[in-house]
């Protein structure tokens, strides 16, 4: 007898960040269960190809993809996202806010101030943001999910990435406060905690062969992550499958938090 827990037929999914990564990935995986995704980031044409091709490989199935890039640092920016979103697909089922900012790699004691602004900024309130526009018509409906791409980071000290991780351990207290606010709305608000995984944004890290083998070497996976790997979780978290999971935290890093 087949199952529909995974099934994401008939919901739409926004995505920041969608157009390459984790976002991507994510985007390509809930396309494929049958929801409409969002694709959104700053490059347009990053964004139109990325949802030129999910709409190719579901031209035959219920799921698809538009493009509508933002630049989420800007709350206009950010109703006009989700503006256009309702426009073009009628409502906001699901909301994914993988996008963030690492401009900074280096201790604390010289991290400018500026750089410090932009990882709080992009990476928190930028979230915040984006989840207030789309809580109303959640509530309304009574069904939403919620989903906050975090890091290991915010579960670690860290002494070259420490403004990041800080922001990456505040999205995991907007996640548990956000749970409690709405779960009597039936609105689950859960965060990915992702390891180091294969993608441009980290790239730093893992083209270094030392850090990467340094990075590994006690890890229980002995390796670092591909994007799709995360894909997973964010369509169990977004479907009938993660109906009664909210304020938790996913931490999927090879076993690397527990070595």
């Amino acid at each position: 007898m087949p199952s529909n827990l995974f099934d994401l037929t008939g919901k739409v999914a926004l995505i920041t960040g969608s157009s390459k990564g984790i976002g991507r990935a994510i985007a390509e995986e809930m396309a494929r269960h049958g929801a409409k995704v969002v694709i959104s980031s700053r490059k347009a044409d990053n964004c139109a190809a990325v949802a030129a091709a999910i709409d190719a490989e579901c031209a035959t199935g219920s799921g698809g993809a538009v493009s509508i890039p933002a630049n989420i640092s800007s709350r206009d920016e950010i109703e006009r996202l989700v503006a256009e979103t309702r426009r073009e697909l009628g409502r906001i089922d699901i909301v994914v806010c993988n996008a963030a900012v690492n401009p900074a790699y280096g201790p604390m004691s010289e991290l400018p101030d500026t750089a410090f602004e932009k990882i709080l900024h992009v990476n928190i309130l930028s979230n915040h943001w984006l989840i207030q526009q789309v809580l109303p018509e959640m509530i309304e409906r009574r069904d939403g999910a919620v989903i906050v791409v975090s890091s290991i980071g915010g579960l670690r000290a860290s002494t070259t990435l420490g403004a990041y991780c800080i922001s990456k351990a505040a999205d995991l207290q907007l996640v548990r406060n956000l749970a409690l606010e709405n779960g009597r709305h039936n609105i689950r608000v859960n965060a990915i905690s992702p390891g180091l995984v294969r993608t441009d944004f980290a790239r730093a890290l893992w083209e270094n062969p030392e850090y990467l083998a340094s990075h590994t070497e006690r890890d229980a996976l002995q390796r670092i992550a591909e994007p799709r790997e995360l894909a997973g979780i964010a369509v169990y978290l977004a479907s009938a499958a993660g109906s009664f999971t909210t304020g938790q935290n996913f931490v999927i890093d090879g076993g690397a938090t527990i070595s």
